[in-house]
């Protein structure tokens, strides 16, 4: 793959262990880097077409950090501790920290400024927000402020309302607000932002670059409130659904991402990518496999659909191992929180240049068919730079950027449960210019011994752009009952590690109390200090420029198809298409699942010798919210499940949901947008050969291209290069939706002269119109006076039945 210095001009999707990847999110499109790099993007560039990979002391190297005071206002909040430690689900905990019950998130907290001089200010007081003793009405918890690019003001969630009496409740949500008079001496005015989902948990906010907010939301999908709340892939608890984008001014709210377990603290880095953690989860439902929670699947998503009893799950393979036509599959679970990445815009989701499994979790990886013995149960440790393993457990959280080097982030490494998301700092490569394999994981702080750090425990590391670092830091080693968490200035021990300085604060106290609300509690003692954020104007990046590539832009072309007009008959059906050159192309690291692949009677692609799978058939499958429990939680689990689209291609031999490979290796089809999406390859007779465990969200109007079934980060298993041929199933789709959605006229749309694919409406195949010369008919350009007549047809009006749609008067969703 070539990488010029300043740009990209390729991306590849995610290589994920056991295949986890034809990432469409990661394949389309140029992106346009800004020239400026800094020292760690400058040596992380490759030369030439052999595979590249650069050293960790080469590209992980970060600035010095500095210990004298620090220079600038940091915003801050404070909360009153949760009883118990490692409360489950919980204020600080890994997944399930946006419930608001009192013992998830007892109130008294509050939004801080802290001056260079020391001095602080409590802005939700000044604001009028709050209450000293008893909590009640205008009792508060706040979180996550994120400071404007001009540093003026900051969002952040506030959550309002407790009980006022015993056995009282209240039906409080966080919501988003916006502070300013942020500068010493003046007075806060705290406002509640307008047009966000009232009824809904929203959380995490943050400025776009063209000022929106962006923020993740436990609000459905599509808004639907009997879908209330969506259940994660895990323990089956609410969970956030995904990245929501709202222009206050109009009240336009836009899903971003499905994400059926949840997103975390994003962030937009220099390079004005969208940064956030995701938790990867996509397994089979734990809660069904035991047998005793009532589980049953509704017909559908709509509202009154009819319980249907259990059903089996078709994707991805068991938790438990199974059988199949090549000899047992070995059990599959999965459980990984994420760096991912996508445009402010939510195209081009993948995770963090394509990083996965393989060079995160590496070492032992479950090859899926156990009796293949050409796959391995190792993974490939020579071809990655990273050498610091990331559990599966467990993750990478609270990801920032250091303003002072491009390209470098720092996060906390830390496990699931057990550890209120704090444990480790770890620093880490990440400019767009590198590939997976580049990029490098390392200790920034010490590392601990399983769950225990004998130095303390960091959270939310703040690099500054005085070049001071700032954590939320306690002593404990472990997580229990009474831990403090305050706010530290760090420094560096002899090794280079990041160690705790000085407090930045002599401790807030509080005394207060509040109905749980059978019983009264009182708190009276120091709060935690968390989510800090320098206030200073920052550069506001560009949004990423992305273009369609040669190979797909040449079909287009030579199909007489507009690339506008087609995207923007894809946005008024809500469909996004993706297109795969070749499904018999992985990537070089994932040993764990058939790499020697063949197209019957096309192209194959191998790596010496070993068992050859056919693969003839792309099965696309959806993220359904269907699953239920009788005798456990409320709400509905997401389970995997064919698409249907009208627009794609009949392939009746196929499993449902699939498209035909093409001779050359090639897919492409019409999906849903907004909803995650995953898929398989699949034999001659629907066998899975190759499966996709994560889930990916496209966009409408969206073109996602991806080299290879699971994209190559420098070479695939046979040791080329990227594929780079016009997929002939991109130009077999555009004939067929040409005749199919091209004006709605009874008479069939020649393409290129040739005979229509499918049946006209109204004739049959043996009525249809022999063979033209071969030339290009005027009849078969599609124009926009052709899409606008699309639109109007009935048939072509018609989507997707599980298409997202306005819940409210005035509120776009798209």
């Amino acid at each position: 793959m070539h990488i010029a210095p300043g740009a990209l001009s390729r991306r590849i999707l995610p290589t994920l262990a056991l295949g986890l990847t034809a990432l469409l999110a990661s394949c389309s499109g140029e992106q346009n880097i800004p020239a400026a790099t800094t020292d760690a993007e400058a040596q992380a560039v490759p030369t030439g077409d052999a595979p590249s990979r650069v050293t960790a002391s080469a590209v992980a190297a970060a600035a010095p950090v500095v210990t004298t005071a620090v220079q600038t206002p940091i915003l801050f909040v404070t909360q009153i501790p949760t009883a118990g430690g490692d409360r489950f689900a919980s204020r600080l905990s890994s997944f399930a920290n946006h419930l608001t019950d009192l013992g998830s998130v007892p109130r008294g907290g509050d939004l801080m400024i802290r001056y260079p001089n020391g001095a602080l200010r409590n802005l939700t007081k000044e604001a009028g927000f709050g209450m000293e003793g008893l909590q009640g009405s205008n009792a508060i918890a706040v979180r996550e402020p994120t400071v404007h690019w001009d540093g003026k003001k900051a969002v952040f969630s506030m959550l309002v309302g407790a009980p006022a009496q015993q056995y009282a409740s209240v039906n409080a949500k966080w919501q988003i607000y916006e502070v300013t008079n942020l500068t010493q001496g003046q007075t806060a005015v705290i406002t509640k932002v307008a047009g966000q989902p009232a009824n809904y948990n929203n959380v995490s906010p943050l400025y776009t670059s063209d000022d929106r907010i962006l923020f993740t939301s436990d609000r459905p999908r599509g808004g639907e409130s009997h879908l209330y709340p969506q259940l994660d892939e895990y323990e089956s608890t609410p969970t956030i659904t995904g990245i929501y984008s709202l222009t206050p001014s109009t009240g336009e709210l836009r899903l971003l991402n499905h994400t059926p377990s949840g997103a975390f603290s994003p962030t937009i880095d220099s390079y004005g990518r969208v940064i956030f953690t995701r938790w990867d989860h996509l397994q089979r439902d734990q809660q069904a496999d035991a047998g005793s929670y009532g589980d049953f699947n509704y017909a559908s998503e709509a509202a009154g659909a009819a319980n249907i009893g259990r059903q089996a799950e078709i994707f991805p393979e068991s938790r438990n191992g199974m059988d199949s036509s090549y000899g047992r599959v070995n059990p599959f679970t999965y459980n990984l929180f994420t760096p991912w990445q996508m445009n402010q815009d939510g195209t081009e989701e993948l995770t963090l240049n394509h990083i996965g499994r393989h060079e995160l979790s590496f070492g032992y990886l479950t090859r899926s068919f156990s009796t293949d013995s050409a796959l391995s149960d190792y993974t490939n440790t020579a071809i990655i730079a990273n050498k610091k393993n990331i559990r599966m457990d467990g993750g990478v959280f609270q990801v920032r950027e250091d303003p002072r080097t491009r390209g470098t982030y720092y996060g906390i490494y830390a496990r699931e449960f057990g550890s209120l998301t704090s444990d480790q700092i770890v620093r880490f490569t990440g400019a767009p210019t590198l590939n997976a394999e580049q990029m490098v994981f390392e200790d920034a702080s010490p590392a601990g011994n399983g769950n225990s750090l004998s130095g303390g425990r960091f959270r939310n590391p703040l690099p500054m752009s005085t070049g001071q670092m700032v954590a939320t830091y306690t002593p404990s080693a472990t997580v229990q009952s009474g831990v403090q968490f305050r706010l530290y200035q760090l420094k560096t021990d002899a090794a280079g590690m990041l160690i705790a300085g000085s407090p930045l604060t002599s401790g807030i106290s509080k005394s207060i109390s509040w109905w749980s609300p059978d019983s009264r509690v009182t708190f009276n003692g120091t709060l935690w200090e968390l989510e800090a954020v320098e206030v200073v104007a920052r550069p506001r990046p560009g949004n990423n420029s992305f273009k369609l590539e040669a190979p797909e832009s040449a079909v287009l072309a030579e199909e007489q198809v507009s690339e506008t007009a087609l995207r923007n008959w894809m946005k008024a059906n809500n469909l996004s298409l993706i297109v795969t050159r070749n499904q018999t192309s992985r990537d070089q690291a994932d040993v764990q699942q058939p790499f020697n692949l063949q197209v019957p009677g096309g192209v194959k692609t191998s790596k010496g010798s070993g068992k050859v799978y056919n693969i003839a058939h792309y099965q696309i499958l959806q993220g359904n919210q269907i699953r239920a429990y009788s005798n456990f939680k409320s709400g509905r689990r997401v389970i995997a499940q064919p698409t249907t689209s009208q627009y794609n291609p009949a392939n009746s031999g196929g499993p449902a949901g699939s498209v035909k490979i093409a001779a050359d290796g090639s897919t492409a089809a019409f999906v849903p947008a907004n909803r995650a999406l995953t898929w398989q390859t699949t034999d001659a007779a629907g066998t899975p050969v190759v499966r996709e465990r994560v889930w990916v969200t496209t966009q409408p109007g969206e073109i996602r291209t991806c080299a290879g079934c699971h994209g190559e980060n420098s070479r695939n298993q046979a040791g080329a290069a990227e594929a780079t041929n016009k997929p002939e199933a991109l130009r077999q789709l555009l004939r067929h939706w040409k005749q199919t959605s091209g004006g709605g006229s009874s008479a069939p749309i020649l393409v290129n002269g040739s005979q229509p694919l499918t049946p006209t409406r109204g004739t049959t195949s043996s009525s249809q119109p022999a063979p033209a010369a071969s030339q290009p008919s005027p009849s078969s350009s599609l124009t926009t006076a052709v899409i606008d007549a699309t639109q109007a047809a009935p048939k072509a009006r018609r989507v997707l039945e599980e298409m997202p749609r306005p819940t409210a008067p005035g509120t776009q969703v798209r």
